[in-house]
């Protein structure tokens, strides 16, 4: 057997032994559609589900972003993984063992690399967890955790751990630990675990601090965020990014918390990993914080897999404003709610939390307020309604708009935003309109084309076969071809013709050789309407059964007028034998009709 046969039979192993919607299940909230599973898509911003799994043919399909493909396709692309890597990841989860010779020397470098930094990360989180139990070396972290209320189970449960002072253990303590165990130096560079030395030699990244792993969403430690302990700065560090960490993908927490965020449908966002734990400890889990940076659209994004909202949970600061501010158009873009509880002052989530309890929490998440709402009243409160005020407003509001990326979501800004201030929207616009330039022509609504305009019997027909592909043979046997007679609807009949029944015909497939940008849309806005019957049941039945007759009693007509006209021509041409003939002929049509329904 050559290399890449047995490679494509390991792969088939695989995807067999893969349930689709089991993968996709756990990062995406999906709800029975008939035959598919529907939900939110996960690679672009929508509020109306137009992501659909088939079980049965094991692949997805978002109608709305065309994203489509296998369970190794959303894998890769979700994880942000290569192949070899999803397939790996995929046949551990299957429980299938995998021969490394199967791929190239190409992707086993690639993925020895890849697996080498999780390695490392893994090991690090292991060996910092020990010197947070370690008598001496873990004592100063073990009193400070204890001060913070974070007890032994809380720690052990998000593996917290410690790298310790360089009086006590020295500069390369973690590395040479990692090193003893065949990792390499320039994999514990790359991993941000150490940092290389000009002239040779290395020292540890992470000294006299707290530690805490950052998982991705597949619960692979990828990085390490720690709290230095005493008076030293940075106060908080963060690895550097790597191969298989990106800060502004990432959020602290999101992996272990992701079930009780589905719950909840609510993700609640801190600044810090101590708000987090502290939230955590009082029985709070659902709390995510970003590894030191302001949300990004990434962020939102993944939350979104899990919940209908984000609450920000932010000291009532200027920084806390700026923050928000700045995740507004985020939160427009993927279409997450967004909202802003304040905290009192001088206090973070941390100090609230074990002051006044969960209760309290409770309270404040209740009367958060809308994000752009919020934003508006504190900038009202700092700038006032004067004059002067409302000139540095709109100044703020103008640079929180620029940042929107889509245009749809600046105009509505611009016209919520005016409205509140009593302004005319021309105030946020960038510079002066240009002289002499005139208002756009309102924009008429456009006249439907293609199947969007089908009579109504034949668009009902071109509807069903898009939803029930497996009823198409039979309404083809009894004729559909020849009874429509629409363009539009001969090409999708006549394309699902020369498509195979293995599949091939379901809407994803069907879309990817539709051509006609408005036929795919008329498509796509057929199929996320979802199916009026469940496969197989009585009433698609007595559908398709319906729509058989409809063929028939066409094909029916139409053959009776093309009859019923040569009868003119033969009258008119005095040709009594050729009148008999076609008479006969048409007294034979009626009694055939007789003998089936139409």
């Amino acid at each position: 057997m050559s290399v890449s046969t047995s490679r494509e039979s390991i792969k088939n192993t695989v995807k067999a032994a893969a349930d689709i919607a089991q993968v996709i299940g756990e990062v995406v909230e999906l709800k029975r559609s008939g035959n598919r599973l529907a939900g939110l898509c996960p690679f672009h911003n929508e509020k109306t589900p137009s992501f659909s799994v088939n079980p049965q043919g094991q692949f997805f399909h978002c109608f709305g972003c065309g994203e489509h493909g296998d369970v190794f396709a959303f894998v890769m692309k979700y994880h942000r993984m290569d192949f070899p890597e999803a397939l790996k990841f995929l046949a551990q989860k299957y429980g299938i063992e995998l021969e490394e010779r199967q791929l190239t020397e190409a992707e086993k470098l690639q993925l020895r690399r890849r697996e080498a930094l999780y390695e490392a990360n893994e090991a690090a989180a292991v060996v910092y967890q020990q010197c947070l139990r370690h008598p001496k070396l873990g004592k100063v972290a073990r009193t400070y955790l204890e001060q913070r209320g974070v007890p032994d189970e809380v720690a052990e449960r998000y593996r917290l751990g410690c790298a310790p002072d360089p009086e006590q253990a020295g500069w390369s303590w973690l590395a040479d630990q990692l090193l003893t165990k065949g990792l390499s130096r320039e994999t514990l560079v790359l991993a941000g675990l150490a940092v290389g030395k000009e002239r040779g030699g290395h020292y540890d990244r992470f000294r006299s601090r707290v530690m805490f792993p950052l998982a991705d969403m597949t619960g692979r430690v990828v990085a390490f965020g720690g709290r230095m302990l005493g008076d030293g700065k940075p106060k908080y560090l963060n690895s550097p990014e790597s191969p298989i960490f990106e800060k502004s993908r990432l959020l602290f927490g999101l992996h272990p918390h992701r079930e009780a965020i589905r719950r909840q449908r609510r993700a609640l966002v801190v600044e810090g990993n101590f708000d987090l734990l502290s939230l955590a400890v009082h029985g709070i889990d659902n709390a995510v914080a970003p590894l030191g940076t302001a949300l990004t659209r990434e962020h939102i994004r993944a939350l979104r897999g899990y919940g209908d909202e984000a609450i920000l949970l932010f000291d009532a600061d200027a920084a806390g404003l700026k923050a928000a501010m700045r995740s507004i158009p985020h939160f427009l873009a993927e279409q997450v709610e967004g909202r802003v509880a304040l905290l009192p002052a001088g206090h973070d989530p941390d100090s609230y939390v074990r002051a006044e309890g969960p209760e309290a929490i409770a309270t404040l998440m209740a009367a958060a307020r809308p994000l752009a709402e919020f934003a508006f009243d504190a900038l009202v409160r700092t700038h006032g309604l004067t004059l002067t005020g409302k000139n540095k407003i709109v100044a703020e509001l103008k640079e929180l708009i620029k940042d929107s990326t889509q245009p749809e979501q600046r105009a509505l800004m611009v016209a919520h935003f005016s409205e509140k201030l009593g302004m005319s929207p021309g105030y946020f616009q960038s510079g002066p309109p240009a002289a002499g330039r005139s208002l756009p022509p309102r924009n008429e609504t456009p006249i439907a084309e293609g199947l969007a305009r089908l009579p109504a019997q034949e668009r009902h027909l071109v509807e069903f076969v898009i939803l029930y592909p497996e009823y198409f043979d039979e309404l083809l046997r009894v004729g559909l071809m020849d009874a429509v007679r629409e363009p539009a609807a001969r090409r999708l009949v006549d394309l699902m013709t020369r498509m195979d029944d293995t599949g091939a015909r379901q809407p994803e497939q069907l879309l990817a050789h539709v051509a006609d940008t408005e036929d795919r849309a008329y498509i796509v806005q057929v199929l996320t309407r979802g199916l009026p019957y469940e496969p197989g049941q009585e009433q698609a039945r007595e559908m398709c059964d319906v729509l058989v007759r409809w063929v028939r009693s066409t094909l029916h007509k139409q053959a009776s007028a093309e009859l019923q006209e040569e009868i003119r021509r033969a009258e008119s041409l005095g040709n009594k034998g050729l009148l008999m003939e076609l008479i006969g002929r048409k007294q034979e049509m009626e009694q055939k009709k007789k003998g089936y329904p139409i």
